[in-house]
């Protein structure tokens, strides 16, 4: 049986998961540098995506989701909050991590940041 994919474009992360799957927790499952302040209750827009293929595959956003989506920085189009893009179909899902998740990642994982500033510095 075919599971959906996401790849994680400009980290080379992909990951196989079960139909019903979030975005988020295809982050977390893949290792991906995708933010969750609130723990992926939609309650910040810390995980917010561009879905860059399969958007169409993707659960509807809701009014929630929408109005958190209002105070998150650079929306395009295709932005979606990772925790409530549920994959509905056995699809390569393909998403660009935005800056404002990637710096949330790394402020919830400073040890992370950190190992990344020693080797960058020359």
């Amino acid at each position: 049986m075919a599971l959906p994919r996401v790849r994680f474009e400009s980290d080379g992360i992909e990951v196989d998961v079960p139909v019903g799957t979030s975005i988020l927790e295809a982050a977390r499952a893949a290792g991906a540098q995708v933010g969750s302040a609130c723990g992926g209750v939609c309650a910040c827009s810390t995980c917010h995506v561009y879905v860059k293929q399969g958007l169409d595959a993707l659960s509807a956003p809701n009014d929630r989701e929408e109005d958190i989506m209002d105070k998150a920085f650079d929306v395009r189009a295709n932005s979606r909050l990772g925790c409530q893009s549920k994959i509905l179909r056995d699809v390569t899902v393909v998403c660009e991590i935005s800056g404002e998740s990637r710096k949330a990642f790394l402020d919830e994982h400073p040890e992370i940041r950190k190992a990344g500033e020693r080797t960058s510095v020359g």
